[in-house]
């Protein structure tokens, strides 16, 4: 069975050790070519805070459904922070409460646990951190300039954080999310113990193992298109387990909703190459794909994509 590729990411959290840090972009290069997931180890996120996340999200999705009720979204806003067990073709069998930055009005948190807030908090502000880091990897991967990526995508204000709960498998039904890709750049994942997320490579599914201390990084949509199609988005599920629920994290490091999209000249002019896609809005791609999610769409060829933006080849 193909394994995805770990990666020790100490050395990028202090000065020195260049030739470590040249061998970690190889290995991250070729993952993210190969599989568009690798995942990462000694990352700073501390253990004791992951640990504590697990916990008090399965205390939450674990409680009364009229408990949960009261941590509903607003109504009206950019992105539906809170509490979202809604009819999804996509997601029928999983439940999910969403965070945006610490500080945002829109945030709404249980009251039981009662550390739920806290711990959410500190565990964004962490992914905040690491994932900052893993773009200046991904900037030196891609052989951009240090700061390329950083000052393009400056605007942290779209990220956000999902709290994930999927229910054990049933005898006729195993997915717990359906085949799809992430619109963000890229999305950093938190795994309890409890297996079930898969990436698709040539046709077969591949298990991504969790393993003690470990985040999981995978690329998104946004990428893609600012790489012209140098790293590409990969398609990956969640498989629920038999007589157990999954507990997990992921977070969005994406474009800020208002960017206009595009291959980027590192990609395009400066190499002679046309652009696969022509410019979007950012949070248009969003709306269309959420939109697209609502549906009951039979195939997924069918779905939204950034295919919906490629230009034709001639």
């Amino acid at each position: 069975m193909a394994k995805i590729p770990t990666v020790d990411l100490s050395p990028f959290l202090r000065e020195g050790y260049e030739d470590e840090k040249r061998k970690i972009v190889d290995t991250i290069s070729k993952a993210c070519c190969e599989y568009g997931f690798f995942q990462i180890l000694n990352h700073g996120v501390p253990l004791d805070l992951t640990s504590q996340a697990v916990k008090v999200s399965k205390s939450f999705f674990e409680s009364p459904n009229e408990a949960k009720l009261k941590c509903s979204p607003l109504p009206n806003v950019p992105v539906p922070a809170g509490y979202n067990k809604k009819p999804n073709p996509s997601y029928e069998f999983s439940e999910f409460l969403i965070m945006l930055p610490p500080g945002s009005d829109y945030n709404i948190f249980p009251d039981n646990p009662p550390e739920f807030r806290e711990v959410m908090e500190e565990l964004f502000s962490q992914f905040m951190k690491i994932s900052m880091v893993i773009e200046r990897i991904l900037s030196e991967c891609l052989g951009l300039p240090p700061r390329v990526l950083k000052e393009f995508n400056n605007d942290r204000s779209w990220d956000f954080l999902i709290a994930m709960f999927y229910l054990p498998a049933t005898e006729k039904e195993r997915i717990g999310a359906n085949p799809h890709k992430d619109l963000s750049c890229f999305t950093i994942v938190l795994q309890n113990e409890v297996a079930g997320l898969e990436v698709q490579k040539d046709g077969e599914w591949i298990l991504i193992a969790p393993q003690p201390g470990a985040l999981v990084v995978n690329i998104g949509d946004a990428l893609q298109v600012l790489t012209n199609d140098k790293f590409k988005s990969p398609r990956h599920r969640v498989v629920r387990p038999n007589g157990r629920s999954r507990n997990s994290f992921a977070f969005f490091h994406n474009l800020s909703g208002d960017k206009w999209i595009q291959p980027l000249p590192q990609f395009t002019k400066e190499i002679a190459e046309p652009p696969k896609y022509r410019p979007f809005l950012y949070k248009e791609y969003l709306q269309k794909r959420r939109e697209s999610k609502s549906k009951h769409i039979a195939r997924i060829e069918d779905e939204i994509t950034i295919s919906h933006y490629a230009i034709p080849e001639e």
